[in-house]
Parts: C-alpha cells; structure tokens; sequence
C-alpha cells in the first residue's frame, strides 16, 4: 500500500474509533432513562414525570434552551402564577410543546403542575388539583 493510500485508511480508522467510543458514552449516560409502556406515561410523582417527560427540552434546572427550537425557561416564570395556564399547556399544547397531557391522568397532570409551580425558583402555594385538570380537559 502506497503512503498516500495509506493515510486516508488511518485517518478514517481513527474517526470510526472515535466514533464507537462516543456512541458507548451517549449509551451509557441514557442508562437510566425509563420508558413507560403503552399510551400512557407511568411516572406518577411530579419529579418522575419532569425528569422523564419534560426535562429534556426545558433542562434539567428548567432553565429552557435555544437551539433546533426554544423552550422557555420554566424556573421563576411568572405564567406559572395561575395554575391553570400549565394545565392548559400540558393538555393541550403550545406552539412547538406537544399535548403530553393526553398521556397522562388527570393526577399526572397535577403533580407535574405542582412541581413545575413549588420548583425551580417558582414558589406558587395554591396547588392545581385533580378536579382543576379534568375540568380543563
């Protein structure tokens, strides 16, 4: 094999090994992903159904991102102060945000609305109850 031949071989050797190694990594930090089966989501505290639902656009503090789209920051947002404008936009969607409350129950949508309101800087007291979110469906 002539030197020429050779060095476009190892270069892209190099970057399939490279790639393997970070597509181990991306798995490995997914590991403790949980997957609800069916129609339905089947975290039932408002923590679970954050981290497992809405944490990956809206981030991990609720900070939200910029980037293939925008998500807004849910940390002290101020349209969290009525609990029923979150019931409404979990039910039924918003611009880009899928209704992700048609795949869950009236009591996933109040504990992902409470938590988003006594989290991440937004300190509502009034909680959004289970009678609120069926009324809105």
């Amino acid at each position: 094999m002539t030197q020429q031949l050779a060095r476009p071989i190892g270069l892209f050797a190099a970057a399939a090994f490279a790639a393997a190694l970070s597509a181990t990594a991306a798995l490995a930090d997914s590991a403790g992903v949980t997957l609800s089966e069916g129609d339905n989501f089947s975290e039932k505290t408002g923590q679970e159904l954050y981290a497992n639902v809405c944490q990956a656009c809206h981030m991990d503090q609720g900070q939200g991102a910029v980037g293939a789209g925008k998500y807004p920051a849910l940390a002290k947002n101020e349209n969290l102060a009525s609990g029923a404008y979150p019931v409404y936009v979990v039910l039924h969607g918003l611009k880009g945000m899928p209704p992700v409350g048609k795949m869950m129950s009236d009591e996933q949508v109040a504990a992902v609305v409470n938590y988003l309101r006594s989290n991440f800087g937004n300190d509502y007291k009034d909680a959004v109850t289970v009678e609120d979110v069926a009324g809105a469906r």
